[in-house]
C-alpha cells in the first residue's frame, strides 16, 4: 500500500515541469536566482540590522526613553487641565462680567497699536528719546 503511494507521487512529479538543466548546452549561460533590490539596498539592511538589535534588546519599534514618554504625559495633563479650568471659567460667568471682559479686551487691543508702533520704531529714535529725557532730568536725580 505505502510502496503504491510512492510510485503515485513519482508519477505526479514526472508531470510537472522541471528545467532540465543537464541537457542544455554547456556554452549556455545557466539562468540564476534575480536579487530582490529591496533587500539589497544597503539601507533596508541597516534598518533591518537595527530591528533586529532592538528586538535582542527588548525595545518596541516606537518605543521612547521612559523620560520622554512622563515628560510628554505630564504636558499634556498640562494642557488638559488648563483648558478645562479656562471652560469652567466661562462657563461660570455671568452675562454682566463676559461683556465687561469684551470691552477690556477692545480697550487693550485699541491702547496696544501706539505701543507696537514704538516697538518697531529705528533703534537711532530710541536712543534720541532717552537722550533727551536724560537732558530733561534735574540734576539731582542724575546724581542718584
Amino acid at each position: 500500500m505505502y510502496s503504491e503511494i510512492q510510485r503515485e507521487r513519482a508519477d505526479i512529479g514526472g508531470l510537472m515541469a522541471r528545467p532540465d538543466y543537464r541537457e542544455w548546452n554547456p556554452e549556455l549561460i545557466k539562468p540564476k536566482k534575480l536579487l530582490n533590490p529591496v533587500k539589497a539596498s544597503r539601507s533596508h539592511q541597516e534598518l533591518h540590522r537595527e530591528l533586529l538589535m532592538n528586538h535582542r534588546r527588548g525595545l518596541g519599534v516606537d518605543s521612547k526613553p521612559e523620560l520622554q514618554r512622563v515628560l510628554e504625559h505630564r504636558r499634556r495633563n498640562q494642557l488638559i487641565k488648563k483648558k478645562k479650568e479656562e471652560q469652567e471659567a466661562k462657563r461660570l460667568q455671568c452675562p454682566f462680567e463676559q461683556e465687561l471682559l469684551r470691552r477690556q479686551q477692545r480697550l487693550n487691543q485699541l491702547e496696544k497699536p501706539p505701543e507696537q508702533e514704538e516697538e518697531h520704531a529705528p533703534e537711532f529714535m530710541k536712543v534720541r528719546e532717552n537722550l533727551r529725557r536724560i537732558a530733561t532730568l534735574p540734576s539731582e536725580e542724575r546724581a542718584l
